[in-house]
């Protein structure tokens, strides 16, 4: 009854298209919710590996799956708690001194700047953009609450994980089951290999800037270098980006400097181009460079940053399931 209740509606334009307009304002509606679900599914498919060895090593199940979140929140609290309040230190500097750095790179370039004008303007723009990130961090979010409702969303999506993919498929024809089983199961790897490897790239990144930076003398190297860990996630733009306020500051120094920290920044996008991505990433979806910009700007436009970071899973999500339905 049910399968001939979805040909029917399938089958009827009229009401095929008030579905969709239906569920696309839906979605709309309750996007935040959405996202939060999104991110906890990608959490829990990342975590699933670690838990599915415990568990063949006859680990009792709750205790395989609290044992990688136990280790993670462990993780993140120690280094909030010892790098936290010198992080925001060394930020609150930079902001302070990024309108002298601009006139001095400029004035090192050869571009006449008036450093009573660029001075309020720089500091005005990057307070805004500090406002913003704080409001859109905490719109997004809710503040830690929400945070640890995606934790706890994602730990017991790993606990009832065979009752919600079986309620899930039988959602479609019986004929079609086994097909959804399956794409879920490669859905489930390419997002969790992707947050894996991201993670990866990101602290490999974030970690050698760092390094390279503080033994070159360049200031708030740390910021700097956590600029450039976080803006690894973002493929094909983040890494250019990252690279302009380390290039800015060095330039205050020296020009040979600035063209030392430009070739290591170089350096580090080649290696991960050409041996850590086809290394670490090759369980995730190879997209093409192209719709990774368009889907970043496309994300960006509809949801902030956090859609331009959710980019490249969904677009991934989306080939997955193309290929496999």
């Amino acid at each position: 009854m049910r399968d001939r209740v979805v040909n029917y509606i399938l089958q009827n334009q009229v009401l095929s298209a008030i579905l969709v307009i239906a569920v696309a304002w839906l979605a709309l509606e309750i996007r935040e919710m959405l996202i939060a679900l999104f991110v906890s599914y990608i959490l829990m498919a990342a975590v699933t590996p670690y838990v599915d060895s415990l568990r063949r090593s006859r680990v009792p199940k709750p205790i395989a799956i609290l044992i990688p979140y136990l280790i993670t929140i462990v993780f993140i609290i120690l280094i909030i708690v010892s790098l936290l309040p010198f992080f925001v230190q060394q930020v609150g500097l930079l902001l302070m001194h990024l309108p002298g750095y601009a006139i001095s790179s400029a004035n090192t370039l050869g571009i006449p700047l008036d450093g009573g004008s660029i001075a309020p303007l720089v500091t005005a723009e990057f307070g805004s953009f500090s406002t913003g990130i704080v409001s859109i961090t905490s719109k997004l979010f809710g503040g830690f609450f929400a945070l640890v409702s995606i934790f706890v969303i994602s730990f017991y999506l790993l606990v009832y994980k065979e009752q919600v993919e079986e309620s899930f498929t039988t959602l479609f024809p019986k004929k079609e089951q086994g097909k959804v089983k399956a794409t879920l199961e490669k859905v489930e790897d390419k997002l969790g290999s992707w947050l894996r490897g991201q993670i990866l790239l990101s602290g490999f990144i974030g970690v050698t800037t760092w390094i390279f930076l503080s033994a070159l003398g360049i200031e708030f190297a740390l910021p700097l270098a956590t600029v450039a860990g976080l803006l690894e996630i973002v493929p094909t733009i983040g890494p250019t980006v990252a690279a302009i306020p380390s290039i800015m500051v060095a330039l205050t120094i020296s020009f040979p400097l600035a063209i030392l920290v430009a070739l290591l920044y170089v350096l580090m996008q080649f290696i991960e181009s050409h041996v850590l991505v086809p290394r670490i990433m090759q369980r995730a979806v190879g997209l093409n460079p192209i719709v990774i910009i368009l889907g970043i700007i496309a994300g960006g436009k509809l949801l902030g940053p956090v859609g331009a970071l959710l980019a490249v899973p969904f677009i991934s999500l989306i080939v997955v399931v193309n290929k496999n339905l």
